[in-house]
């Protein structure tokens, strides 16, 4: 067992969610030993304001250093399969960004790829890491709340509200078919799935593009940035602006979800409730340390998160003590140190307590029904790979 202070890591992509993986690494003692930004100019820069000491001019620079163990994949969606196929094949571990692929098809290769190499993989499905998820998990997953009939919730966001906003997300040949679905309901459908340790079979979804031209800017654009462009260009979007997606969960549950990347005034805003027949919970990311508990019979509950009251997962996923609030970048820290355990042990365990590639390509499979049912406008079955590949990382399901 190594430790993990004397683990070294590389992060491919120094934008937004780079940053976070960079920043999240070095609080839990991983060693960043480079970045690898999408030129070497613009990886020198970011290397020099986040302080790590090198920026490789290339993947195969990076992966040329013996010095890492790990690599992080941050990159636009278009680059996971090139990359993180490289990555394992090259021996090192690899946690890569949601989704894992562009479709269904690539992720099925990362995902035989990574369980014939017999290295660690995640899937950065973070939002599993709030503490109160992680309790959620259990009181579900252990019957607390009977047994679950109905899932409802939405993920809104205002960032892409106007049309003279801009990302490489709005380019299908970059972030796949689906762009809300891809980029956010990914993970609410991964998220519901871990808390109710019930996977979706089909689906009924339809989208919808309600900006059909947007501006490019000419110059570089960060994500969720504020500042105005200034010479575009118009840009057609044959991608969803918003979804609404009916669901059906193996156990016989049901559920409704609405994705947004035009809501205005909602900045990242997750909710999720779970009926069950005795009882229901309730979250929103908004309001990340307060679980809410439903009863029929006697006064509801709002559960402070706080490691004294929350089971095993929960407090291995809480850094703080109650009263003070875990947020976005702390998930990241949380995800990491089950996957660094790992890392540091050398090879993945018999069941993972994170989300694998193999829950990552599950997770696409969804995706693709999605895809299938906006086309056909009809319900479309889940259609899933042979069982060598159904290892997701859902410890109810075993």
């Amino acid at each position: 067992m190594r430790r993990i202070a004397d683990i070294g890591a590389a992060v491919i992509g120094t934008g937004f969610i780079g940053t976070v993986h960079v920043e999240a690494l070095r609080r839990i003692g991983v060693q960043v030993r480079g970045v690898l930004g999408s030129t070497p100019e613009r990886g020198e820069a970011r290397a020099s304001q986040l302080g790590v000491a090198r920026a490789y001019p290339s993947l195969e620079a990076l992966l040329d250093d013996p010095t890492v163990d790990a690599v992080h994949v941050t990159s636009p969606n278009d680059l996971h399969l090139p990359q993180a196929k490289a990555i394992l094949e090259a021996g090192r571990h690899v946690i890569c960004e949601k989704p894992l692929a562009m479709s269904a098809l690539e992720s099925l290769e990362l995902a035989r790829l990574a369980a014939a190499t017999g290295l660690v993989n995640a899937a950065n499905f973070n939002i599993r890491y709030y503490p109160l998820n992680q309790h959620a998990h259990e009181l579900v997953t252990g019957g607390e709340i009977g047994d679950v009939r109905l899932v409802t919730g939405r993920y809104f966001q205002d960032w892409l509200l106007l049309e003279t906003d801009w990302n490489w997300r709005l380019q299908p040949e970059r972030g796949g078919a689906l762009r809300a679905v891809g980029d956010i309901g990914s993970h609410w459908l991964d998220l519901t799935t871990f808390i109710t340790g019930d996977r979706i079979v089909a689906v009924m979804a339809d989208l919808s593009t309600f900006i059909g031209a947007r501006h490019e800017p000419t110059g570089p654009v960060e994500t969720f940035s504020t500042e105005t462009a200034g010479e575009t260009i118009t840009r057609r979007i044959g991608t969803e602006d918003a979804a609404t997606i009916l669901l059906r969960f193996e156990n016989g549950a049901r559920g409704a979800v609405s994705i947004s990347q035009i809501s205005a005034g909602r900045k990242n805003s997750l909710q999720y409730e779970v009926d069950g027949s005795t009882a229901a919970v309730a979250w929103d990311s908004e309001q990340p340390d307060q679980l809410w508990i439903g009863h029929r019979e006697r006064p509801n509950e709002i559960l402070i998160k706080n490691p004294a009251l929350m089971g095993a997962a929960g407090r291995a996923a809480a850094a703080l003590p109650g009263g003070h609030v875990e947020g976005f970048g702390d998930t990241f820290a949380a995800h990491f140190r089950a996957v660094y355990a790992d890392i540091a042990a050398g090879a993945p365990a018999a069941r993972p307590s994170y989300p694998t590639f193999a829950d990552g390509h599950d997770e696409m499979l969804v995706n693709d029904a999605i895809a299938e049912s906006a086309r056909l406008g009809r319900w479309v079955d889940v259609v899933r790979d042979p069982v060598e590949l159904a290892t997701p990382s859902l410890e109810a399901r075993s």
